[in-house]
């Protein structure tokens, strides 16, 4: 069954955190994981993690990350939680399910806003 809007918005909060695999100063939450998992999306989570290196990315204390996809093609985002955009990529191909999505990074932690 395909992921949908409604399925993430079910977290709130999170009782586990998981860690990055390289990035090992990031964690992410349970509602993430869900995503990573039913979407196929461990790639994203590398993408923000690894981001992090970015010194005009990591020096953003709050992160909006935002995910918006055309047919196979996408494009990401980060903002610095004032609508300003310190990075943004085209991906030229994915297999994404959702149009958008949209995640934080707070204080080491990948989140779905619902979660904060």
């Amino acid at each position: 069954m395909p992921i949908t809007h409604d399925d993430l918005a079910q977290f709130s909060g999170t009782e586990r955190w998981f860690r990055h695999s390289l990035m090992r100063t990031v964690s992410y939450t349970e509602g993430v994981q869900f995503l990573a998992d039913k979407a196929g999306a461990y790639w994203l989570i590398d993408k923000v993690a690894t981001l992090q290196l970015e010194p005009t990315i990591k020096r953003e204390e709050f992160q909006v990350w935002k995910l918006n996809v055309t047919g196979s093609k996408a494009t990401l985002v980060c903002e610095d939680g004032n609508y300003n955009v310190v990075y943004s990529e085209t991906i030229d191909f994915t297999d994404f399910p959702l149009d958008h999505v949209e995640l934080w990074f707070e204080n080491g932690v990948i989140m779905l806003p619902s979660e904060r």
